[in-house]
């Protein structure tokens, strides 16, 4: 068996004495015997406490002295209860003694060593404990520290949890808001829809109702033409045999007063004729410049409704909103140019005199709008949006 195996065998059987309840000094003084008499190992502080784990300092060295004295003791019982001459006896004595008293100083120096050991270790002890305590302190602030740290870290945590519902909801809620957005843009899309194929339906249907128009007006001219021909030729076909019956008349006058009640009577025939003759040629040319005032307006009509079916009037109205809230500049109307001209109404009144009729004026494809009674103009823009938009915006009012 080692020396290791024995000592684990040393600590089992202090540790079955502590069990028993065995006092300290008896724990001591069994190790003492097994390291001296098992082991061969003089009995040592450290030794002893390293395998009982208890007694302090100051009570192991007065266990070590007891055990020395228990042998010095039962060495006197051994000498003395021997048949052994006085002589022999008194020299054992001595021996003995001396070797009590080597024992003894061997004994005194390893107290020594061993104190010094232990104050050395005493205050090896005491500065790891300084040592100890400081890097405690320090851990102790370090844990304040970290659970300051904490607690922060927590409460931002919590803000960003917060924080993350909140743009949760608000993500949703941005989600719905877009979601019935584009489904109303869809519904909008499709009325527009159906809005545009409506105009295009009743494009189609004026056009087909102004190439009637066209049609019958030029028949209507035609007819009113060979009419008023028709006419002339024959107030000219009966005023000249008319003429000429009233200059033969006129030169028989002389000689037959009494035709000349005739031949005025039929003058003033001729003189009705020739002028309800001319009163139809009249009401012939009116009705055809209705005609052709008619054309003009629904050829009129019919260019506004080309221009405004190339723009939608939501398009145009927010267009609009924009150019009178001043957010378009001078690029944006170059841009634009004339296409939303037609969506543009002339304010009827100057918004900075209140009593003018605003005038526009077009000069060189320039629009202008002036007021003529205070002089507020627009300046030149190119296009009438432009230029109404200017003239509002700056004379700050809306339009009337």
């Amino acid at each position: 068996m080692t020396i290791d195996d024995e000592r684990r065998a040393i600590r089992l059987e202090l540790e079955s004495m502590k069990a028993g309840g065995a006092h300290r000094r008896d724990l001591s003084l069994h190790a003492c015997k097994r390291l001296f008499f098992d082991l061969g190992i003089r009995p040592s502080m450290a030794a002893v406490r390293d395998l009982t784990q208890t007694g302090s300092a100051s009570d192991i060295p007065k266990d070590i002295d007891h055990f020395w004295e228990r042998i010095r003791k039962a060495s006197k019982v051994r000498i003395g209860s021997g048949a052994i001459p006085p002589a022999l006896e008194e020299k054992a004595g001595e021996l003995l003694g001396e070797l009590f008293r080597e024992a003894m100083i061997v004994a005194r120096d390893s107290l020594e060593s061993e104190r010094r050991d232990l104050h050395a270790l005493k205050d090896d002890t005491e500065r790891r404990l300084r040592e100890a305590e400081i890097r405690r302190q320090a851990s102790d602030e370090a844990l304040q520290r970290s659970e300051a740290r904490a607690e922060a870290a927590w409460a931002r945590i919590r803000e960003l949890e917060a924080e993350l519902a909140s743009s949760a909801t608000r993500r949703a809620s941005t989600q719905e808001t877009l979601q019935a957005a584009l489904m109303r843009l869809e519904a909008d899309n499709e009325k527009l829809t159906e809005h545009l194929k409506t105009e295009t339906a009743a494009n189609a249907a004026l056009r087909e109702r102004i190439d009637g128009l066209q049609a019958e007006m030029r028949q209507n001219a035609e007819h009113y033409a060979a009419q008023i021909k028709d006419a002339i030729a024959e107030a000219e076909r009966r005023v000249k045999p008319m003429l000429v019956e009233l200059d033969s008349l006129r030169g028989m006058a002389s000689t037959y007063q009494a035709g000349i009640r005739d031949a005025s009577r039929k003058e003033f025939d001729f003189i009705q004729q020739l002028s309800a003759a001319k009163t139809r040629s009249d009401r012939l040319d009116a009705q055809v410049r209705d005609q052709s005032d008619e054309i003009d307006a629904l050829t009129r009509e019919l260019n506004a409704l080309r221009a405004r079916s190339t723009v939608s009037p939501e398009v145009a109205s927010a267009v609009w909103a924009l150019a009178r809230s001043g957010r378009l500049g001078a690029q944006d109307f170059d841009e634009l140019g004339t296409a939303l001209d037609n969506h543009v109404d002339v304010p009827s009144r100057c918004p900075k005199c209140g009593d003018g009729e605003p005038e526009l004026a077009q000069v060189d494809g320039r629009y202008e709008l002036s007021c003529p009674e205070c002089e507020h103009s627009s300046g030149m823009g190119c296009s009438r949006l432009e230029a109404v938009a200017r003239f509002l915006n700056a004379a700050g009012a809306s339009p009337a």
